[in-house]
């Protein structure tokens, strides 16, 4: 099998290493982690603080996606608390990211990718992310990647003759369902923490649910001025007595 790997490196505060081999498949971009069911707590169980909008049942899904493929990173980290200094080191086939941050900001990031490539039904909109994952990236990054990865899809959709939502009318629908996502893991993960440090992760992770439709507008406009070649009345692209 194909995959794409990420890893996760994270130095923390008594020197010790926490690494995370993270492997995504080439083909539906789906998150490879194998934990055997026997392993798993009880606070993946799906109908343990089950999302309002889940669509899957325990017949099918005995546990939840997403808490099952952040169960042992949860463990690992929980002896930390959010405001303790960490460096993360984040490798992929294409290059080496490196900072100095909090811990609660080093494991969103994680969290966001692993959470993204899941297999929440929905949660995966946001695969294409994952397959481009930006570590650390702050609330304009990732609405702008967001806006761009929407688009491209409309752009795949209309090219196959499907109805395309180039008005962003759906993208602000999905944060939505996010939202509630994150809202139910954050209260799974005070019963599953003796800290505060995985909680607090998701909860910055869901900062940027709640962002989207009140900065969403904003943030494009504050960006608008970086379009201007495509935007000016003498955009090449478009005219017609162009050499």
């Amino acid at each position: 099998m194909d995959t794409d790997s990420i890893q996760y490196c994270f130095t923390l505060p008594d020197d010790k290493e926490e690494v995370f081999d993270l492997h995504l498949e080439s083909e539906n971009l789906e998150l490879v982690i194998e934990t055997p069911e026997e392993h798993l707590p009880a606070w993946t169980d799906l109908i343990f603080h089950q999302c309002l909008n889940c669509p899957l049942t325990p017949d099918t899904h005995p546990r939840c996606p997403v808490a099952a493929k952040l169960a042992d990173m949860v463990r690992r980290f929980d002896r930390l608390i959010s405001y303790e200094t960490i460096h993360l080191k984040v490798k992929t086939d294409e290059r080496v990211i490196s900072q100095q941050t909090t811990a609660q900001k080093g494991l969103s990031s994680l969290m966001g990718l692993v959470i993204a490539n899941s297999g929440c039904p929905h949660t995966t909109f946001f695969r294409p992310m994952g397959r481009f994952h930006l570590p650390l990236a702050n609330v304009e990054e990732t609405l702008f990647r967001a806006t761009s990865m929407y688009l491209m899809a409309q752009y795949f959709l209309q090219a196959e003759g499907r109805e395309a939502d180039f008005g962003l009318d759906h993208l602000e629908e999905i944060y939505e369902n996010i939202h509630v996502v994150n809202s139910a893991m954050a209260e799974r993960l005070r019963y599953a923490s003796s800290t505060d440090l995985s909680t607090n992760a998701v909860i910055l992770l869901d900062l940027y649910a709640l962002a989207f439709p009140h900065a969403f507008g904003r943030t494009l406009q504050n960006i608008r001025n970086l379009f201007t070649p495509f935007l000016g009345p003498c955009n090449p692209l478009q005219d017609d007595n162009a050499v």
